[in-house]
C-alpha cells in the first residue's frame, strides 16, 4: 500500500506543480508578456516530462497488482488495489486519488482557457496586421452585401 499511496503523492504534487506554471502561463497571456509565454511553455514541458516518468510508474504498479489479482492492469480500479490493507491507509488513498482527479479536471480547464486566450491575441493580431497592411476583411459591406475576405498569407515583408 505504501508504494500506491507514494505514487499517488507522486501524481499530485505534479499535478499541483503544473497547475501553477498554467496559472502563471495565464497571466502572461494577459499581460500579453511573449517572454513569459515562452518561459511557462517551456515549464509545461519539463513538468510533462516528469508526468511522463511518473505514468510509467503508474503502469509498472497497475501491471504488478493485476498480475497479483490475475485482472488485466487497465480493468483495475482503485478499489481492486486496496483490498485488504487497513482502514486508514484506504481512506488516505482515496482522498489523494479524489485530489488527483480534481487537479487533473482543473488542469483541464485552465488548459482550455489558455488556449482561448491565445487564440483571442492571434486573432486580435492577425485584425491589426490586416488593417495596416490594408488587406481587406471579410464581412458585411455598408451596401448590405458581403465581402469576402482576401486570401491570407503566412509572410511578412521586412522590406517595410
Amino acid at each position: 500500500m505504501s508504494q500506491l499511496s507514494d505514487h499517488l503523492r507522486l501524481q499530485v504534487a505534479s499535478a499541483r506543480r503544473l497547475l501553477l506554471v498554467l496559472l502563471a502561463q495565464r497571466d502572461s497571456i494577459r499581460r500579453q508578456d511573449v517572454e513569459g509565454v515562452l518561459a511557462r511553455l517551456g515549464d509545461v514541458q519539463a513538468e510533462l516530462a516528469v508526468r511522463q516518468r511518473i505514468e510509467r510508474g503508474r503502469d509498472d504498479l497497475l501491471r504488478s497488482a493485476g498480475t497479483r489479482l490475475g485482472v488485466a492492469p487497465e480493468a483495475l480500479q482503485l478499489e481492486d488495489l486496496l483490498g485488504g490493507i487497513p482502514a486508514g491507509q484506504a481512506d488516505e488513498a482515496r482522498h489523494l486519488s479524489a485530489e488527483l482527479k480534481g487537479l487533473l479536471a482543473e488542469i483541464s480547464t485552465v488548459h482550455q482557457q489558455n488556449r482561448l486566450l491565445i487564440r483571442q491575441e492571434l486573432s486580435f493580431l492577425d485584425h491589426l496586421l490586416r488593417v495596416l497592411s490594408g488587406t481587406p476583411q471579410a464581412g458585411y459591406l455598408a451596401s448590405g452585401g458581403f465581402a469576402a475576405a482576401a486570401p491570407s498569407f503566412a509572410t511578412v515583408d521586412a522590406r517595410v
